[in-house]
């Protein structure tokens, strides 16, 4: 069995990854922008890897993120406790209703729209970054931009901590793989209004830099 994969979604996220870690046994590979892309290469990769005898022992996602406000701050770093398919689902006159709720049977469900961290992975990260925040990290196709959107995010997970675009879809892709699986964030942006003025993506990177060392 080899090391651990890190997937981020852009080079630029990687590299700060790369330039912070101290287990350089550690592989560390942009795979895309989004819950599809993310899962499919993912799986590429851990399938590659088990195919020539080198299982990876665990895959964390790894990147900047939105985060809530009161919850997890521009600058933060986060730990989720779960991944959600935040808009994996369907519309009703109601509301919106969670894929693992439209009653289908377990095995159309699939995995369902909420997998939770390893927990041995977890209590690892965590030992390594007492500061960081911890609770469930949203996956989105579509980066919340509008009050109202917030609003309805902070209502159906009121423990959510951040929005991101590739942890469910890595999630998934380590579940059917039987690998552990863990989701690394830094806060860019508040969640709410789009504004990218207000995004500190710089700050992000580096503080990923600085938590890089607790992947190992």
């Amino acid at each position: 069995m080899t090391g651990l994969l890190v997937v981020t979604a852009v080079p630029a996220e990687a590299d700060a990854v790369r330039a912070g870690l101290t287990d350089h046994t550690v592989t560390v590979t942009p795979v895309g922008v989004g819950p599809a892309v993310a899962g499919a290469a993912t799986a590429r990769l851990l399938a590659l890897a088990e195919a020539a005898g080198r299982p990876y022992r665990a895959v964390i996602s790894a990147g900047v993120a939105g985060g809530f406000t009161g919850r997890a701050e521009v600058g933060d770093t986060v730990l989720g406790t779960a991944s959600i398919a935040a808009d994996l689902g369907a519309e009703s006159p109601d509301g919106f209703i969670p894929v693992d709720e439209l009653g289908m049977p377990p095995a159309m469900l699939g995995v369902g729209g909420v997998l939770p961290t390893d927990a041995s992975l977890l209590a690892a990260l965590r030992a390594a970054l007492p500061a960081a925040t911890t609770g469930p990290v949203l996956t989105v196709s579509t980066v919340t931009g509008t009050e109202a959107s917030t609003d309805e995010l902070r209502r159906r997970h009121p423990e959510a901590v951040a929005e991101a675009m590739e942890g469910y879809g890595v999630a998934v892709a380590a579940a059917q793989a039987g690998v552990p699986f863990a989701e690394l964030r830094t806060i860019s942006n508040p969640i709410g209004p789009r504004d990218r003025d207000a995004w500190r993506l710089r700050e992000a990177l580096a503080a990923l830099t600085t938590a890089a060392p607790a992947l190992r």
